[in-house]
């Protein structure tokens, strides 16, 4: 097992008499963001199968946990990205270990050149969000969610791809948990679930607007949009500005940097959605994310204070 068991933690401010606030704290795991656990486990089976090279397709986190994953393992990697993935990330993932390579102006792009750079029968392709084995990975969150807090009603996760959500459903579904209610959360400019939602299957968005660039898969993975039927659910699209709301309010609250693809899921909370209205036990995964830092967050709080006058 190559990530850990992050703590579920309540969060008194924000909780009532007759509603609690859980954070599972995911910005924790050594990669940064939850995605070590997808990664993790299927970097693993690539090496028990005799892989000695992975390649991956990221914006940054799912590259980021996967170099670390290989590093881990003895493995070589190649995460390719696409020019949007910031120097500061670029930097981070080449310190483990991995190539780096830069393709593309969008990750689609990124994608396809890492396939046909996976190839080789020692390489294996580690995709970014959509593949059983990596949600199988993720699943594993809500074991750990369920161990402390049982009596959950809502989950509150952000969607990009769909790869952490399907992980949820997974692990709810193990369970046998689909009375949970699960919120599903997106910006304004890279609300592809909630599109797929709507027409009942994944459409193509045609460009993708947001600061919350780690949820901008212009199409998202059909599995967990064909079996979150099973549950009550709400697709809930907030604004870049509630999304680094939810990066400030956060920084201030548990002196910890997430990024607005996380955000955006806090600021269910801070904003008292609708969505949470009813519910006892509201448990919001907080992804993470590596590509923020002390001066943009603190660039944004600056950009909010302005704004608030």
């Amino acid at each position: 097992m190559l990530h850990i068991k992050t703590p579920l933690i309540l969060h008194l401010g924000l909780s009532t008499p007759t509603r609690r606030i859980w954070l599972k704290l995911e910005n924790l795991q050594p990669s940064g963001s939850f995605k070590l656990r997808g990664m993790g486990f299927l970097c693993s089976q690539a090496k028990a199968q005799g892989k000695r090279r992975v390649v991956c397709p990221s914006g940054g986190n799912a590259g980021f946990a996967t170099a670390i994953a290989a590093a881990s393992l003895g493995l070589s990697a190649c995460i390719v990205v696409p020019h949007t993935t910031p120097e500061s990330t670029r930097a981070r993932i080449r310190k483990t270990g991995a190539e780096v390579i830069v393709h593309g102006k969008v990750w689609d792009e990124a994608n396809q050149r890492a396939k046909e750079l996976s190839q080789d029968a020692d390489t294996e392709y580690v995709p970014a969000f959509d593949h059983p084995v990596l949600w199988e990975g993720h699943s594993t969150l809500v074991d750990e969610v369920l161990e402390v807090c049982p009596e959950v009603d809502v989950l509150v996760t952000s969607v990009g791809g769909g790869g952490l959500l399907a992980g949820i459903l997974t692990g709810l579904i193990r369970h046998g948990r689909t009375d949970c209610r699960i919120i599903a959360c997106e910006t304004e400019g890279a609300a592809s679930f909630a599109a797929a939602m709507e027409a009942g299957h994944p459409v193509r968005l045609p460009r993708i607007d947001t600061v919350a660039t780690s949820l901008g898969a212009a199409k998202v993975a059909a599995w967990p949009v064909q079996h979150l039927r099973d549950f009550t659910h709400h697709c809930v699209v907030l604004s870049d500005e509630d999304a680094i709301m939810g990066v400030v309010r956060f920084a201030s609250d548990l002196r910890q940097l997430v990024e607005p693809a996380c955000g955006v899921s806090l600021a269910v909370a801070y904003l008292d959605h609708p969505a949470i209205a009813d519910a006892h036990d509201v448990v919001i995964v907080v992804c993470g994310g590596v590509s923020v830092s002390a001066q943009l967050v603190a660039g944004w709080a600056r950009l909010s204070a302005g704004k608030a006058k």
